[in-house]
């Protein structure tokens, strides 16, 4: 009987199946074709150019990517700095596979994500990511309490605080300075709460801004405290026409508003523009390229009564009532002050801007901007008597010091420092950056090829100690020298003097106290074999002529890649 009804329930399965699939296609095997090509890889997190700059010495980052082949995906593997960190090889979706995952040990320098994909033919693609995790940011600027370089994240380096996203900001995909920028794009812009900020009677920000005229006006920088009225916190922002932008400025006193209607950008240059703004008790200005261009008058201080948000890129809640929305321009390195900021406050901050290497000589020999150490040659030492900070370099017999050219070396090119001179040696070499000599019959002992690079040096007499600058365009050199302007006398106790030189594609200037000494043309640097930056003194590289180790002191060595103007120059002085 058990048997009989299992074989009655089997047949009543059977005719069941057999009736619901009456009607239906059979299933045929597709042939997918031969194996097009290797797996597309796109990797979403960490964005190419990425800076990390947080407090932790070790700190996590998230990794996200897809992986995508037109047949079928085999092995996937993550390597950070050629280590694995992560492989795949089971699928949900057997041709695409999007990952996500954590990753805890980024620690302080440079890092490569590299991932490979590989599918079941045995074809492989591989894509990287390059990335930094930095050491914690300091101020670097008097009065700088806000801090955005916008380096592919919207994280304030001050605080070390991650702003409220509001829609979907993004980034300009290119930067005035470092890897990327911030566009915040339409009905989008980023928030930060004000309780971190010293609100006051004095308040000053700047930043670099490329303007876009669509929409023809838009909030910039936006601390309002209701959509009501303007009179308190204030309003940066941008209206006018296709060919002109005017950058404005409003500030609430409490019981009225005040305005400055600024200045107008050009919109066809497509140029980055530094804008920035200060507001004191009685008056506000706007500076557009370190030139002031409009002064407002304040009948009362600035009032933050209620001011409790800080909104970037956008009118925001509090001022979009005239249309002054989120802004699709590009805005770089942005920085808030709780200060009234001076003119030559803003023409100092906007050369340093251009800033690829600074060295302080506070005890060390590190260069703060690319987070290297110098390597010493000899025994090169410090002195008390600085020009700035707590110490400054002192040079000693056959010593100096040494730093690659990685990241220094464009068709622009300019030095700035402070120098104490010391006659004794009557000769000796101060920058140099020049290639080795191997063709000289003595190397590596004595060389001198004047070709590539440039020289900056001094020679001359106890009391009469000229500055002079030699510079290669490849096939010859260049000599920027001689006359009163370029000599200093030692014996006159002329104490801490600033010296600079420029180089661009047309000429070369010296400086000495932010007057010109030496100007002349000049057909463009040649950097071939180019590693070495020499710090006070010719060797190993410009030895043939005495130019050896310099016993004066150096303190607040600054290296750019622009050719500064003597505004700019003079601007680093103070």
């Amino acid at each position: 009987m058990k048997n009989f009804n299992k074989s009655i329930l089997g047949l009543f399965a059977l005719m069941f199946m057999v009736s619901c699939y009456e009607g239906i296609d059979p299933i045929s095997e597709v042939d997918p074709g031969p194996d097009a090509g290797a797996p597309m890889i796109t990797i979403m997190r960490p964005a190419n150019g990425l800076e990390i700059q947080v407090p932790e010495v070790i700190t996590s980052t998230t990794i996200q990517f897809k992986v995508e082949d037109d047949i079928e995906l085999g092995t996937i593997s993550v390597m950070l700095d050629g280590v694995e960190i992560a492989s795949y090889d089971q699928f949900v979706d057997y041709r695409i596979a999007n990952e996500q995952f954590v990753y805890d040990n980024i620690t302080t320098g440079d890092h490569i994500l590299t991932i490979s994909a590989t599918d079941l033919v045995g074809n492989v693609s591989t894509t990287s990511s390059n990335f930094t995790k930095s050491p914690p940011y300091t101020p670097q600027f008097a009065g700088e309490q806000f801090y955005m370089p916008f380096d592919g994240d919207f994280t304030e380096l001050v605080s070390v605080m991650a702003a409220e996203e509001v829609g979907s900001p993004g980034f300009g995909g290119s930067a005035y300075a470092g890897s990327n920028s911030y566009k915040a794009g339409t009905d989008s812009y980023i928030s930060f709460p004000t309780n971190g900020l010293t609100l006051g009677d004095n308040f000053s920000g700047a930043f670099w801004y490329k303007v876009d005229a669509t929409p023809d006006r838009a909030g910039i920088l936006t601390l309002g405290a209701n959509a009501d009225d303007r009179n308190q916190g204030m309003r940066l922002f941008r209206e006018g026409s296709a060919e002109n932008q005017r950058i404005k400025l409003n500030v609430g006193t409490g019981s009225g508003d005040s305005w400055n209607d600024g200045g107008e950008i050009n919109v066809a240059a497509g140029e980055w523009v530094h804008v920035a703004f200060t507001i004191s008790a009685t008056e506000t200005k706007i500076y557009l390229n370190g030139m002031e261009v409009n002064t407002g008058t304040l009948s009362a201080p600035i009032d933050w009564t209620g001011v409790t948000q800080m909104d970037i890129g956008a009118g925001g809640p509090t001022f979009s009532y005239w249309n002054h929305k989120s802004d699709s321009s590009l805005m770089d390195e942005l920085r808030l002050f709780d200060i009234t900021l001076t003119q030559n406050e803003i023409t100092s901050m906007i050369a340093q801007g251009s800033q690829k290497m600074h060295v302080n000589f506070n005890g060390s020999y590190t260069d703060n901007v690319r987070d290297i150490e110098g390597t010493i040659v000899g025994s090169p030492g410090f002195t008390t008597e600085a020009y700035a900070g707590s110490n400054a370099y002192k040079g000693a017999e056959d010593s100096y010091i040494t730093f690659p050219t990685s990241g220094l070396l464009g068709d622009q090119f300019s030095a700035s420092f402070w120098y104490n001179l010391n006659a004794t040696p009557d000769r000796a070499g101060i920058l140099v950056v020049g290639p080795p000599d191997t063709e000289n019959p003595n190397f590596p002992n004595v060389q001198n090829n004047r070709k590539s690079g440039f020289r900056f040096f001094r020679e001359g007499g106890p009391s009469n100690q000229v500055f002079k600058l030699n510079v290669g365009n490849g096939t010859a050199d260049s000599w920027f020298d001689g006359g009163a302007a370029a000599t200093i006398d030692p014996t006159a106790n002329n104490g801490w003097i600033h010296l600079a030189f420029t180089i661009s594609s047309t000429e070369c200037v010296v400086y000495i106290n932010g007057e010109i000494a030496k100007q002349g043309e000049f057909t463009g640097v040649d950097w071939t074999g180019c590693d070495l930056l020499s710090v006070m003194s010719g060797a190993p590289r410009f030895t043939e002529w005495g130019h050896k180790s310099d016993q004066s002191a150096m303190d607040e060595l600054r290296i750019f890649d622009k050719a500064l103007s003597q505004t700019e120059i003079k601007a680093l002085m103070f």
